[in-house]
């Protein structure tokens, strides 16, 4: 069976750096921002919210399109279920989808195996697979209520070592652990992407680890994921283009 294609497409270029998130409830508004972002913003994340609102349906309609989606859905179950919700994630056409590191090795493994054999049967793009590390929301004190005694770094060092052992492409990571990531796994073109980012006059809204969009590059971020600083803004696309301009200036 000949390797899946997998997408060398150039992320050097800061139209393809940013990734905006459609964190709205209705497919009709995501519609409108894709439209209003249009020849700006190559990349979007649909995450639970949208997908729950919209379906599948609207993820294939927006990567028929032409726009890379990132499907930002966490998968964590069994080894079997994560690996058969990634086919049907890689079915869909997105361009990247995640699963929580925290899911194990297995769970990985047996998830990307399946997303390259189907896509090696079906001639398609596999999608980037790229585990969460520590989610933007959590802190030290989040981590110790659900068991786990290690300080936010060390977990996500520890994940993200997994992560790249396990044969995934990279790691979701806040812009504050991405030396640890990148100290802590030498494979070549190891993708970090970063949520919770923040222009210098914006709100940290849920997030408690955030960082502005030149930091976040600066320090090595290969895409960055920005939400409510775009889309609810009076004006989507002039925010996008700042941020863009941003991204340069830092690249």
């Amino acid at each position: 069976m000949t390797a899946p294609k997998i997408d060398t497409e150039n992320s050097a270029r800061s139209e393809d750096r940013l990734i905006v998130a459609l964190d709205v409830d209705t497919a009709e508004k995501a519609r409108s921002l894709v439209a209003d972002l249009n020849g700006v913003v190559t990349t979007f994340k649909i995450g639970l919210q949208l997908f729950s609102a919209a379906g599948p349906k609207f993820v294939e309609e927006l990567a028929a399109d032409g726009k890379r989606i990132f499907l930002d859905l966490k998968f964590h179950d069994i080894p079997n279920t994560v690996a058969r919700a990634g086919v049907e994630a890689a079915r869909l056409g997105v361009w990247m989808f995640n699963v929580h590191a925290a899911g194990g090795s297995e769970m990985m493994k047996t998830t990307a195996a399946a997303v390259g054999e189907f896509c090696s049967m079906t001639n398609s793009t596999r999608p980037h697979i790229i585990a969460v590390t520590v989610l933007t929301s959590s802190d030290s004190n989040v981590l110790g209520e659900t068991g786990i005694e290690a300080d936010v770094e060390t977990q996500v060092r520890r994940l993200a070592k997994l992560t790249a052992e396990s044969g995934l492409d990279g790691v979701v990571a806040s812009a504050r652990e991405i030396g640890i990531v990148r100290s802590s796994v030498q494979n070549e073109g190891f993708l970090i992407v970063t949520p919770g980012i923040r222009p210098e006059n914006a709100t940290n809204d849920d997030q408690k680890r955030v960082t502005t969009p030149g930091t976040a590059i600066s320090n090595g971020a290969d895409h960055i994921v920005v939400g409510r600083p775009v889309t609810g803004a009076p004006d989507p696309r002039e925010a996008a283009e700042k941020i863009l301009n941003e991204i340069g200036r830092a690249a």
